[in-house]
């Protein structure tokens, strides 16, 4: 199973959710050889509940994925901590959702739940747990304490990061930070917009029907990440676009 953990359905927190928008990411998706992703919207974007509200009455869900003519949709979200990290959570839908809730207190900034607190709303549910672009220079996770670090069940190898830090500079800085720490390492395009999914994926030998087979493949190094050789006109091509369609889209 070829698979992205960190892709966005709306162009930017201040869109609305337009389902044409997500059909181009799940078309495009397809095109690039993926059989999955998994949504990750900002947990804190404008109305929130409308993306897996629209998703609720387009296609059938197991509670763990929605399934798109075949095409795997895991259910997750990006949540901001008070160390100043994105945190990517995943896992079964109505799991996710309740701890959505518990997060309605905290979604404006100043108010961001600390990650300690955040890891003690998912481990219980059995989520999975990444840290979202760790050496991000305006989101950085490298900084916190290593015995929060070491509760992760991965780092994200984010393909804007590549593209901005450099390849090899983050490849270097995330493995080597996960090696450290024993914590797996996992790609993640951060695609808001079409033209950048496909810059990075996993893949896995197996089918997953569940996040918690997925975690466990993760863990157990069962997949190798991909990295597209065009990445770095696919980063700069949507990053362009996505500027042109947020000045003429963005809520007011």
């Amino acid at each position: 199973m070829k698979i992205d953990f960190h892709i966005h359905v709306k162009l930017s927190k201040k869109t609305n959710f337009e389902r044409e928008h997500f059909d181009s990411m799940v078309r495009e998706a397809r095109a690039q050889g993926l059989d999955a992703i998994t949504l990750t919207e900002h947990f804190n974007t404008h109305r929130f509940a409308d993306v897996y509200g629209t998703l609720d009455g387009l296609y059938p869900c197991n509670d763990h994925y929605y399934d798109v003519e075949g095409f795997r949709i895991f259910t997750g979200m990006e949540v901001d901590v008070a160390e100043g990290g994105h945190i990517l959570v995943s896992g079964p839908k109505d799991k996710l959702l309740e701890i959505r809730e518990a997060l309605e207190p905290h979604t404006a900034p100043g108010g961001f739940i600390g990650l300690g607190r955040l890891f003690g709303l998912c481990e219980p549910r059995g989520m999975l747990v990444i840290g979202g672009h760790p050496f991000r220079a305006s989101n950085p996770l490298h900084h916190i304490g290593r015995d929060l670090l070491r509760r992760f069940d991965a780092f994200d190898l984010n393909g804007k990061d590549l593209h901005e830090i450099g390849i090899q500079e983050n490849i270097a800085k995330v493995l080597t930070l996960g090696e450290e720490l024993g914590v797996p390492v996992v790609a993640g395009s951060d695609a808001h917009q079409l033209f950048q999914v496909g810059c990075v994926h996993n893949e896995f030998a197996g089918t997953f029907e569940t996040v918690a087979e997925l975690k466990a493949a993760i863990r157990a190094g069962a997949y190798k990440r991909v990295i597209s050789p065009s990445l770095d006109l696919q980063v700069r091509a949507a990053n362009t676009v996505k500027k042109l369609l947020k000045n003429k889209k963005e809520v007011v």
